[in-house]
């Protein structure tokens, strides 16, 4: 792993692939494509088996019809488009459903252990916004399990390899790498080459274990890095959810895609924000305010706690304003009258969760919860193929968006996106590298860029080590967190998120004077930190300029100011961009909105009644 070590002292190493997450998505993607014979790198910035994706609870959709006969694919796309209020890509989200059966069944063949019915079926249950039993699920542990199936797959094909198999190709992890940069390069004239003069061509990270800079070149890149929770003080998410593949991909030139709508989980422990899974209400569990009201039925009276989730986060946050909340701070979540055995089989994990970091028994007592961030329905902007504007360079999974989800990801989706997406990116890479003669392979001159980028990234990074004074990185990354959640929260007002964008514009400037106190070279996590922010500052603008400039509600994104849905003027995807394709790296880039048609189709625009 060590790379080819050239005469400036950076180590360079080519792949043919290389996939940056070792999640869900990206781990499913590198199956494809060293199963196409494909030399794959993956990249992390931690160990596999702890990627976001591990955290996973409820479950995935698919419309097996296990549990009750008559669904279909047609009926889990229709859920999905009313879900996302109308602002999903309708062909992406019937390739979506259409594979969703198969991607369970692929899922299950691999070795995921699902749970079953007694008939020995795959067990379903419902979520909200379906109103169907669909979701798979592996207990409240779902993500766990098929995250763990997908790494022992990948070990499969590496221990293969060690016997010195010649089918298929190779896999290698970088765990612990951090990615500072993705490199392009320009490309030849001659053959097929692209016309639009440039390529992705590799990326350039840091070595967390001894702080040494490597370059990574390659015939083709993706970005699988998941979502940016940790912009907001209350997140479900993982400290490593910082948007750093939307980040990366902003600052190459390529443009991201509804980053206004960010969804908040309505049921998240009070006191740690852990995610408490929707498979929790999907089992039958009641919300109640200090009335002891299952108050949802002032608000989705059908559907009830199986509301979608920007419905249900929207429903607590009013009951505990209107001091009908427990210390103006959170409501409950009422699991007793499922039982023991229930609890015990179907919501283990929950249980756990509850007793260690709210020492409340499910069993014996609700469980206090509040809303917060949980997922990015925007990321980088990319086709039905998985492929960006700059040719080489792919984005799947949370990162990306395709757009299945629109305005608001129904629960159960998520985990299906990943899978479904990851496999198709996967194949087309490998599709698209394995064709005779429309392969572009690592150059020289690609190398020369990397090494370039290398020597830039240097700089940057010497520079901030070198600053013993000036702006503390802590107090600044928490100052804007806290900045997000309150002007770009649950709900939005304009004035407020124009205050909100100069102050954050102020943070941003900031930033160039950030400093840390730990030199050290061994594991800097202070170092990663500070990086991590500047993406941070990138996601922050990218997600309060689309917001404030939508002028209505439609899905997560609720303005009190503009409280109805406009299909007239915003039946649209918010595209934003730095101004230019040389925007590479600098904080006072020109940002530029647009919007871009959404792709409609057999379900007709309607009111979203719940």
């Amino acid at each position: 792993m060590g790379g080819e070590e050239t005469e400036s002292g950076y180590s360079i190493h080519t792949h043919d692939v290389i996939i940056i997450g070792a999640g869900l998505t990206g781990l499913r993607a590198a199956i494809e494509t060293v199963d196409a014979g494909l030399d794959t790198a993956v990249i992390s910035k931690v160990h596999p088996l702890r990627s976001h994706s591990v955290a996973a609870q409820g479950g995935m959709n698919a419309a097996l019809g296990n549990v009750q006969a008559g669904d279909s694919w047609e009926d889990h796309a229709f859920d999905t488009v009313k879900g996302s209020d109308y602002l999903a890509d309708q062909d992406a989200v019937e390739l979506m459903c259409k594979n969703a059966p198969g991607a369970v069944i692929e899922l299950e063949h691999f070795g995921t252990v699902f749970s079953r019915q007694e008939d020995g079926r795959i067990a379903q249950r419902s979520f909200g916004g379906g109103m169907f039993p669909r979701t798979c699920y592996a207990a409240d542990r779902t993500g766990h399990n098929i995250l763990h199936t997908l790494y022992e797959q990948l070990m499969g094909r590496e221990l293969e390899q060690s016997k010195g198999s010649k089918s298929g190709g190779k896999i290698t992890f970088y765990e612990e790498f951090f990615v500072t940069s993705l490199v392009k390069a320009g490309v030849s004239s001659e053959g097929k080459s692209p016309e639009q003069g440039e390529r992705c061509v590799g990326c350039t990270c840091l070595n967390l274990a001894d702080r040494t800079l490597h370059g990574f070149a390659c015939r083709a890149l993706l970005l699988a890095t998941g979502g940016f929770g940790r912009l907001f003080t209350r997140s479900t998410n993982a400290l490593i959810n910082t948007g750093d593949g939307a980040s990366l991909a902003l600052r190459a030139g390529i443009p991201l895609k509804d980053m206004e709508f960010v969804q908040f989980h309505p049921t998240t422990l009070y006191g740690t924000n852990i995610l408490i899974t929707e498979g929790a209400r999907g089992e039958g569990g009641y919300l109640l305010n200090n009335k002891n009201e299952r108050f949802m039925k002032a608000y989705a009276p059908k559907s009830m706690e199986l509301a979608p989730r920007d419905i249900v986060a929207r429903s607590i946050q009013p009951e505990i304003d209107a001091g009908r909340g427990f210390d103006d701070k959170y409501v409950l979540l009422d699991l007793q009258h499922l039982g023991k055995d229930k609890i015990m089989e179907r919501l283990p994990g929950i249980r756990l969760i509850s007793m260690d970091f709210a020492g409340v028994d499910p069993i014996e007592e609700p469980i206090p919860v509040q809303p917060g961030q949980h997922y990015s329905m925007g990321g980088i902007a990319v086709g039905n193929d998985l492929a960006t504007e700059l040719p080489g360079l792919y984005a799947a999974g949370e990162c990306s968006c395709v757009s299945v989800h629109g305005a608001n990801r129904l629960g159960g989706n998520s985990l299906l996106e990943t899978v479904v997406f990851g496999k198709l990116a996967g194949q087309g890479i490998g599709k698209t590298l394995s064709s005779s003669g429309s392969g572009v392979r690592v150059r020289e001159e690609d190398e020369k860029a990397v090494l370039e980028k290398l020597s830039e990234e240097d700089e940057r990074i010497k520079a901030l080590l070198a600053r013993d004074s000036g702006v503390k990185m802590a107090g600044l990354r928490d100052e804007l967190k806290k900045l997000m959640f309150e002007s770009f929260g649950v709900f939005r007002e304009g004035k407020k998120m124009e205050e909100g964008l100069e102050k954050l514009r102020e943070l941003k400037s900031r930033y160039p004077e950030v400093y840390i106190d730990n030199k050290s070279i061994v594991f800097n996590q202070a170092l990663i930190y500070a990086l991590e922010l500047r993406g941070l500052f990138d996601i922050a603008e990218a997600v309060a300029r689309g917001a404030i400039a939508r002028n209505e509600s439609r899905g997560s994104h609720a303005r009190t100011d503009y409280p109805d849905r406009d299909d007239e003027n915003f039946l649209a995807h918010t595209v934003y961009r730095l101004e230019g394709r040389g925007a590479e790296g600098k904080l006072d880039g020109k940002p530029v909105l647009e919007y871009q048609p959404v792709r409609l189709g057999k379900f007709p625009v309607k009111e979203r009644v719940y």
